[in-house]
């Protein structure tokens, strides 16, 4: 009389596409279900990912250590005063500090579900369409992706614009070339 919650594990639940396992949403068509997926699950992570490492940059600024395990804090060199990851994050009040966390951790959420979703939904296009999943599509999928990326930065020029096309192309394609090795 097992059921399959006890035998189900956490990467069953984050992992797969799987025709056995239904899926998070069903909203009608399976490119629409699969980016809204990659997208809810990536942000999730996007969120957890931002808030521990405020929790970090906090803890070492309490302890009065650098990043690398020094004894000092990090000063700006022009003005000697403390540089910060998000320097709107130590506002007046907690209030103001908490609505400075919850604005950078949205924020880098929406940029990781943005990513995740771009990425699936054109490698799934892009397999559809062409009629083979290769390295290929990785390749178009994760240069597009790394421009939606660097588009989404505050002070994004044509450099980083190219650099983060690059960099997702080499990335996806080295993971998608990797796959069957590992």
């Amino acid at each position: 009389m097992s059921s399959n919650l006890e035998t189900r594990t956490l990467m069953d639940d984050l992992c797969g596409f799987t025709s056995e396992k239904p899926a998070l949403f069903d909203l009608g068509h399976p490119l629409v279900n699969r980016v809204a997926e990659c997208f809810v699950k990536a942000a999730g992570i996007g969120a957890v990912q931002a808030v521990s490492r405020e929790a970090y940059f906090t803890a070492v600024e309490g302890g009065g250590l650098d990043s690398s395990g020094g004894s000092n804090l990090t000063t700006d060199v022009a003005g000697g005063s403390k540089s910060q990851r998000f320097p709107d994050l130590r506002g007046e009040t907690n209030r103001k500090s908490l609505e400075a966390m919850v604005k950078h951790t949205g924020k880098e959420s929406l940029q990781w579900g943005l990513a995740a979703g771009v990425f699936s939904g054109l490698t799934y296009g892009l397999k559809e369409a062409r009629g083979t999943h290769d390295w290929k599509n990785s390749a178009v999928a994760g240069a597009i992706t790394g421009i939606a990326l660097a588009l989404t930065s505050e002070d994004s020029s044509h450099e980083q614009v190219v650099q983060c096309a690059i960099t997702g192309a080499a990335i996806s394609t080295a993971a998608n070339l990797l796959t069957g090795i590992f």
